[in-house]
């Protein structure tokens, strides 16, 4: 793994309040707390990086929500920039929407239920395209994505699930949301057969479902994924019908 930057540092200064909307002057991002919504206590922490040009006007942007893998889990946030968008916006690259990526406590799963209370909070706090949320995850986050456009599928204008998995009974739900999804044909942690009934399935029943395979790739398939332009071309293309 590559070392972090040293400008995530000032990340780990966690606000339990409405996040302000501000990023300290040349810090790729800011960092946030999600409690008691939900009446009860989740300590959902999570980045959110703006875009720029954020702060010159009153448009409304993008959002793409990004779920880190199991070995990402736990309270260091720095952590969640090892891979994925975070991880390039840590190198210096600037994403034209708004990139929020929360981390999962140590030993928990990603729910549903928690990331739609934290969608709620930023689209409370930021200036969101409501028709324009996305949603990408690798390994455990490739299943929170699908589990997310299982569950809210007329939330999002597109899902980019990379080497997940979810429940195929569920998924024509999302028939109608456009969803990219992403896997190594040799992944040994979890096998490409949870990406292939997935999209086969959607497919069935009518979904608009794209597959790539890296017939060389294991379960690394993310590094590929989020260094290529046409995901996030693709991704920026869609809005919500």
């Amino acid at each position: 793994m590559s070392p972090m930057s040293p400008r995530l540092a000032f990340a780990l200064a966690l606000s339990v309040a409405t996040p302000a909307l501000a990023q300290a002057p040349g810090a790729p991002f800011s960092a946030h707390a999600l409690r008691d919504t939900l009446r009860q206590p989740v300590g959902l922490e999570y980045l959110v990086a703006l875009p720029d040009g954020y702060e010159d006007g009153d448009q409304s942007w993008p959002l793409l929500l990004f779920l880190h893998g199991a070995g990402e889990r736990g309270d260091d946030l720095s952590r969640v920039a090892v891979h994925g968008p975070t991880r390039r916006v840590a190198e210096g690259e600037r994403f034209p929407f708004i990139l929020v990526a929360p981390q999962a406590p140590e030993g928990t799963w990603w729910d549903a239920r928690e990331l739609g209370a934290l969608l709620d909070e930023v689209e409370r706090a930021y200036r969101v395209d409501p028709d324009r949320v996305m949603v990408t995850g690798l390994s455990m986050g490739g299943f929170g994505a699908w589990s997310l456009a299982e569950a809210f599928p007329d939330r999002f204008a597109a899902v980019a699930p990379v080497c997940g998995g979810g429940t195929p009974g569920r998924v024509c739900a999302a028939a109608d949301v456009p969803i990219w999804a992403f896997h190594g044909a040799l992944d040994d942690v979890v096998p490409v057969e949870r990406s292939l009934e997935m999209v086969q399935r959607l497919r069935r029943c009518g979904g608009h479902v794209r597959l790539t395979l890296y017939p060389d790739a294991g379960h690394d398939s993310w590094t590929e994924t989020y260094a290529n332009p046409a995901l996030y071309d693709w991704l920026l293309a869609q809005r919500r019908e």
